[in-house]
């Protein structure tokens, strides 16, 4: 009987082993379909653009078609995140999402949310965050801003894309020190909060400066200051906010990441072809205009860029106490 059981065991082991081929042997004949890249976001703007640009270098140097396949919903791009943490990790589902996507939902969010196990591919370009005003706001520095701040606390409203968002947070670590305190008015994401501004209904927005350019250019809106570490070329006589609040820089990227789990093999394979990608001179001068700068890093890079993410909003988080239900 022994002998009978030992027998049938070896042979649906053999029938496993040619139905499920080792992980090794899919890396190595991978991609043989096309792909899904979700984008939790809806679509239009710069952050979907670099994701479509992506797709389109992915595609083209792994030989498959890259679909993007845009999901938006839920705070802080949940539906679509979610919908990747619990894909096959078989290198077919993809998500391309914003920084704080991979850094510090596990802090915001009450619910098992927890993005941390998804397995990193690639940074694909960083870009700063500005600070808007209305443009008849008395202030034209962000110095000056502060002193006013400070001289009358809570009389300044800043408004925000939505609680946990960039805006909110970059808002939030000014404040905490800087030593002042302005009203806050969230908003379900940049534009409504962009239309109360530009009707003077609020007073101060941290936002992009690719989706707000033209509005500061035609003097519609005040950039009082940039989240870049050094001054910008097209705006060389506005600070950075270091220059006011040292050690305060904003920016934002926009990563690829596959499902926990997913073979090293393939993640480098994906990463490979879109850092060859983000290198052709055509695509980096297409990213410079968007004013972002192109990254095209490897996993190891991006992991670091999301821990540096986490060392800087983290400690906001949980000193402003900033939760989503």
């Amino acid at each position: 009987m022994l002998r009978i059981l030992l027998a049938l065991r070896a042979a649906f082991g053999a029938v496993l082993a040619a139905a499920l081929p080792p992980l090794a042997a899919r890396a190595e004949t991978y991609p043989a379909r096309p792909i899904t890249m979700v984008v939790p976001l809806p679509a239009g703007g710069t952050a979907d653009l670099l994701c479509r640009l992506a797709a389109d270098r992915a595609g083209a140097g792994l030989g498959q078609q890259v679909i993007v396949e845009n999901r938006p919903g839920g705070a802080g791009g949940r539906i679509g995140t979610d919908a990747v943490l619990r894909a096959t990790p078989d290198g077919y589902t993809l998500l391309c999402a914003p920084q704080l996507g991979y850094s510090i939902t596990h802090l915001l969010f009450k619910s098992a949310f927890d993005t941390r196990a998804l397995e990193p591919i690639s940074v694909l370009a960083v870009y700063p965050l500005v600070v808007l005003a209305r443009k008849d706001f008395p202030s034209d520095t962000l110095a000056a801003m502060i002193e006013a701040a400070r001289a009358a606390p809570g009389k300044i409203t800043y408004g925000h894309q939505g609680k946990g968002n960039t805006g909110h947070l970059l808002g939030e670590l000014m404040m905490l020190k800087g030593g002042f305190r302005m009203t806050e008015v969230p908003y379900r994401g940049s534009a409504p909060a962009i239309n109360d501004l530009l009707a003077g209904n609020i007073d101060i927005v941290p936002d992009y400066l690719l989706a707000n350019k033209q509005n500061i250019d035609a003097g519609k809106l005040k950039l009082l200051a940039t989240g870049s570490r050094e001054r910008l070329k097209e705006y060389p006589d506005v600070g950075t906010i270091g220059e006011t609040l040292p050690g305060v820089y904003a920016d934002t990227w926009m990563g690829v990441a596959a499902p926990p789990g997913t073979p090293k093999e393939i993640t480098a394979k994906v990463s490979d072809a879109i850092r060859q990608g983000f290198r052709e001179p055509a695509l980096q001068s297409r990213i410079l205009a968007l004013e972002a700068q192109p990254l095209g890093s490897t996993p190891d890079e991006m992991r670091a860029l999301i821990r540096r993410s986490l060392e800087t909003w983290g400690p906001v988080i949980e000193q402003a106490k900033i939760v989503i239900e």
